[in-house]
């Protein structure tokens, strides 16, 4: 249940919201039957009562077979049910979820939500990986008591369970993110901020509380301290699709536009299996704006690559020494792009106006903020592995370029 809940309530109770706007199904030819059948399918769910709502949601779904959308609710209400029950009935309980689930896949649903449980329930319906919450067995069981009573909509009872486990071990972050939860759904938003806080102290590198605690500042219309738990959430997973979607959703309620800063790099570096480099520039031949200070950047990642004779070159083994294998790096792209503005300001012609690209990439040198945007706004396969150390180091210049960049539209 651990992993189900931090993949569905982000955004707080996401999966509410989702059923919520999607009361109104598609209305079959039954009429006013099924109507009243998705009224209470949707209130159920506002109660946080999935275990009655899966009959309501099966009856919707028989009458509606080919509605995708209907599989899906039906598929994450079967899921949340499983927790209620044990043993051999628990994992048929997650098969029927999962078939459902890959029904409103085939049928053309995309979702966020609907892959990410596709990849945590194992098609025999058994326990997913780390799903357990302590190695206290006393506590686990307490915080699985948390998770049936929660699904069954008891919010007291979840509560107690939640706070038995913490007792018994302090340290379980789903103790106290789950203790938020059930103040969030009666409406105590001072204490879920209070239990939030508490799951953040536990793991303050942990993204799911910082973006769980947005939603009861938004609801209080507290769209500015919303958005910095937002950001504080993206850059502790910048690479997970709900920390990503927290963020965008914050955007087009507080009617922002998001991004990155509008940087072309007109020059791009490959090396084949022999070692050669490809540097493919589309400079135009003007110089009147600074632009061909590009081919230089080309230069310097080519001193990164693999050379001829199939050995990693001096300088990818000076930044990685432990490594076997070239990769992109963020090492190499800071290094071309420095090369590139220290030519730029080397140049004795200084353009009249330089490149908006290039003006831009100076910008971000001078505020010290080049390695965040390559990180959060450039990343690929190879640059991504570097953004553990970069976030342990520099937690700071992520939250600025964030800040003074990515919610004020690219900075401009």
């Amino acid at each position: 249940m651990r992993n189900l809940r931090n993949k569905f309530l982000g955004l707080g109770s996401l999966l509410v919201m989702i059923l919520l706007c999607a009361v109104p199904f598609r209305v079959a030819a039954q009429g006013d039957d099924i109507s009243s059948l998705k009224q209470r399918a949707g209130a159920l769910i506002e109660q946080k009562n999935y275990v009655e709502a899966v009959p309501v949601l099966e009856k919707i779904a028989a009458a509606e077979p080919d509605d995708g959308k209907t599989q899906f609710y039906l598929g994450i209400a079967l899921y949340v049910r499983a927790e209620t029950l044990k043993g051999e009935t628990r994992k048929q309980e997650r098969v029927r979820a999962r078939r459902a689930l890959e029904k409103a896949k085939r049928l053309g649903v995309e979702d966020v939500l609907l892959d990410s449980f596709l990849s945590i329930i194992p098609p025999d319906g058994s326990d997913p990986k780390g799903s357990r919450f302590s190695e206290n067995e006393e506590a686990h069981q307490a915080m699985k008591a948390g998770e049936a009573a929660f699904a069954a909509g008891k919010m007291e009872e979840a509560l107690k369970s939640y706070e038995k486990a913490l007792q018994l071990d302090p340290q379980i972050y789903e103790g106290a993110l789950f203790s938020g939860d059930v103040y969030l759904q009666t409406g105590d938003f001072a204490k879920a901020e209070e239990w939030y806080q508490k799951a953040i102290k536990i793991n303050p590198d942990r993204e799911t509380a910082y973006r769980y605690s947005a939603t009861p500042l938004m609801r209080q219309r507290k769209i500015e301290q919303a958005r910095d738990r937002y950001v504080e959430a993206f850059i502790c997973a910048p690479y997970n699709n709900l920390a990503r979607n927290g963020l965008v959703q914050w955007g087009q309620i507080a009617g922002v536009q998001l991004g990155h800063p509008d940087i072309k790099i007109p020059v791009n570096v490959s090396s084949g299996k022999k070692g050669e480099v490809d540097i493919v520039q589309g400079i135009s031949g003007k110089d009147d704006d600074g632009s061909s200070v590009w081919f230089f950047y080309g230069l310097a990642r080519a001193e990164w690559q693999t050379e001829k004779d199939g050995q990693l070159s001096g300088k990818f083994k000076k930044a990685y020494p432990n490594e076997k294998t070239y990769r992109h790096s963020l090492a190499e792209e800071v290094g071309a792009l420095n090369k590139t503005i220290q030519i730029l300001r080397e140049t004795k012609n200084k353009p009249k106006q330089l490149d908006p690209s290039l003006a831009r990439l100076v910008k971000l040198y001078d505020a010290g903020l080049l390695e965040a945007y390559i990180l959060l706004a450039r990343p690929d396969e190879g640059i991504v592995q570097d953004y553990p150390a970069y976030f342990k180091a520099n937690r700071d210049k992520l939250r600025r370029y964030m800040v003074e960049y990515v919610v004020k539209g690219g900075g401009e």
